[in-house]
Parts: structure tokens; sequence; C-alpha cells
């Protein structure tokens, strides 16, 4: 009997170990497969937590891209408008002094004719003044020729004794009568 008690208690001890391996067993799996569930719902929440980040980023780069993006056509547009604004600036002071000089030639070419036509004025003036005084001279001076012509025409009459002596008494006086 001892036998038999020695092999039922080998046999109980067997059970139990078995029984306690397979709990202890059990317990490793359910350990295992919480500490599996555990890692992955971790491993998931990191995964969640790195896609939020990375979209956070995503968002954020897109959003500093276009603010960016906007500011340099604001930039762009200020300065388009700033140069046209240059631009018109010069084209409106172009055509202004492009203006003023138009006027300045006008001007100075109006009293440009009027100079001329005043000293042409005065140079047709000073030619008639000079035409009518040489006219003058020239007949006071034709007269005097003529004058000094018929004194020496008497005088070689006179010498050569052709004179007439009555016409030419008021010329030659002379002690002969």
């Amino acid at each position: 009997m001892a036998s038999h008690d020695q092999s039922y208690k080998a046999g109980e001890t067997m059970g139990r170990t078995e029984e306690k391996t397979n709990q202890m067993i059990g317990n490793i799996e359910d350990k295992a497969q919480a500490a599996k569930e555990k890692a992955q719902q971790a491993a998931q929440t990191a995964k969640d937590k790195t896609s939020q980040t990375a979209q956070a980023a995503k968002e954020k780069t897109q959003q500093t891209a276009q603010a960016a993006k906007e500011k340099t056509q604001q930039t762009a547009q200020a300065a388009k408008d700033e140069t046209q604004q240059t631009a018109q600036a010069a084209k409106d002071k172009t055509q202004q002094t492009t203006e003023a000089t138009k006027e300045k030639a006008q001007d100075t070419t109006g009293r440009a004719r009027e100079k001329g036509s005043e000293m042409g004025q005065s140079t047709k003036e000073t030619a008639q003044s000079g035409k009518d005084n040489s006219a003058g001279f020239l007949q006071q001076t034709g007269e005097k020729v003529k004058g000094m012509a018929q004194g020496a025409t008497d005088a070689v009459k006179q010498t050569f004794g052709m004179a007439n002596d009555d016409k030419d008494k008021d010329h030659f006086p002379t002690n002969r009568h």
C-alpha cells in the first residue's frame, strides 16, 4: 500500500504540479497577452501621436509656406506698385519738361521772329534813308560836276577865243570891254 500511496501522492503531486504549471503558463500567457496588448496599444498610441505630430508639423509647414508665399506676393506687388508710381512720376516729369521746353522754344522763336522783323524793318528804314540820302548826295554831286564841267568848258572856250562875249561875260569878267 505504501507504493499505492506513494503512487497516489506522486500522481497527486504531479497533478498539482501540472495544474500549477498550467496555471502559471496560463498566467504567463495572460500576462504575455496583456503585455502584448499593452505594447500594441502603446505602439498604436505612439503611432497615432507620431501621426498627429507629423500632421501638425505638415500643417504648420504649409501655413508657414503659405504665409511666406503671401508675404512674397505682397512684397512683389508693393515693389511693382512703387515701380509703376516711379515710372508714372518720371513720365509726368518728362511730359512737363517737354511741354516747358516746347513753350520756351515757341516763346524764343516768337521773340526771335519779332526781333528779326524789327531788325528787318530797321534795316529797311536805314536802307531807305541811305537811298534818300544817296539820291540827294548824288543829285548835289551831279549838279556840282555839271557846274564844274560847264566852267571848264567856258574856260577852254575863253582860252581858245571861242567864247561868246555876251554869254560868257558873266562867268569870265575881263577888262576887254
